[in-house]
């Protein structure tokens, strides 16, 4: 899947249609997964592609979670939100699994 096409994908299941936006969010969560996958690597910039559904799965999140996903709680007339997690929830991150090895 190139680029484009996981940009594509993200704008259509969030229906953002500011590429810029959603290509900001999609390398934040690219980073994410990257930091998740390989704690111990400062040189990886590419995501494996059997976690290319993880990727987008965190973008979508992200964006949906500007307007009301991710919240747990909710008051109307004071405006206030509560997010499970400031970030990404750890179900999300629980389904990669970070690469060791030897030092």
């Amino acid at each position: 899947m190139t680029e484009n096409d996981i940009i594509s994908v993200i704008s259509n299941m969030t229906g953002e249609s500011n590429t810029g936006i959603v290509l900001a969010y999609y390398k934040m969560a690219k980073g994410i997964v990257i930091n998740k996958a390989f704690p111990f690597k400062n040189d990886i910039t590419e995501v494996p592609e059997k976690y290319i559904g993880n990727v987008i799965e965190i973008a979508v999140y992200l964006l949906n979670k500007r307007g009301a996903e991710g919240e747990i709680s909710h008051s109307e007339n004071g405006i206030s939100r509560t997010y499970g997690n400031a970030s990404v929830p750890d179900d999300m991150l629980d389904k990669i699994i970070p690469s060791v090895g030897v030092f």
